[in-house]
């Protein structure tokens, strides 16, 4: 099932939320640090969070 989250403005800056599920999933807190990978031609982000072995991605693959 696709998971959808809305682009919400936060100060001058665009942010997309994580629910409190995936964060207790991957043990997120403030202040990790996240490594971004973008990739224009398949039009996707991926975040890598310091310290997880797994990934988490915000593209839902069918």
């Amino acid at each position: 099932m696709a998971k959808f989250r809305k682009v919400i403005k936060t100060g001058n800056s665009l942010a997309i939320t994580i629910p409190s599920k995936t964060i207790a999933e991957f043990s997120l807190k403030e202040g990790d640090i996240a490594q971004i990978l973008v990739n224009k031609t398949k039009t996707s982000i991926t975040y890598l969070f310091t310290g997880h072995p797994r990934q988490l991605s915000l593209i839902h693959k069918s």
